[in-house]
């Protein structure tokens, strides 16, 4: 199981994912969420972590990916305090 977790350039480090062996990408613009899960989702990524604001940019995750059994996508809350 290959799990990522996407960050924000902005938000602050996060060494919780990298400390479960996530691999951590980075994007610099909230509207290339969608673009970089299916980068993830080609690179055989089976789990995405992404905080819910950033998730609230993508429209792929409910109307693409609800029911792809190959691609979890869990968002968790917002990062920043």
């Amino acid at each position: 199981m290959k799990i990522s977790f996407i960050k924000y350039e902005k938000e602050e480090d996060f060494k919780i994912p990298q400390l479960l062996g996530m691999n951590v990408e980075e994007i610099k613009e909230p509207e290339q969420i969608d673009e970089k899960i299916e980068e993830l989702k080609e690179q055989r990524y089976t789990t995405i972590v992404i905080p819910n604001e950033l998730a609230s940019f993508s429209e792929d995750i409910i109307n693409k990916y609800k029911y792809d059994n190959s691609l979890n996508i869990i968002i968790i809350p917002s990062i920043n305090k």
